[in-house]
């Protein structure tokens, strides 16, 4: 079963169109989250990163994975393609 990927972004944030282009690349389905149509979904990924306040802040199977930086870093690692297909990072 594929993971559930969130990702909270702003307009004209460079890392948040960075992300959102690795996940497109993998062809990862994810629900976009843009703080800017909601101001309640801006606060709502404060409630759920505290104290982060960085954009994007992105979550795979509701575990906070952190930005852009962090996103990359996992696939990298070949680790991302695994997250996304649901199964359980390896270390």
């Amino acid at each position: 079963m594929a993971a559930a990927i969130e990702i909270y972004t702003r307009p004209g944030c460079g890392y948040c169109s960075a992300a959102i282009s690795l996940l497109q690349r993998k062809k990862a389905a994810f629900t976009h989250f843009d703080t800017a149509t909601d101001p309640k979904l801006r606060q709502e990924m404060f409630d759920r990163t505290y104290p982060g306040a960085t954009f994007p802040q992105i979550f795979i199977d509701g575990t906070l994975i952190g930005g852009c930086d962090d996103l990359y870093a996992l696939d990298r690692e070949g680790k991302f393609d695994a997250m996304i297909a649901g199964e359980k990072a390896t270390s």
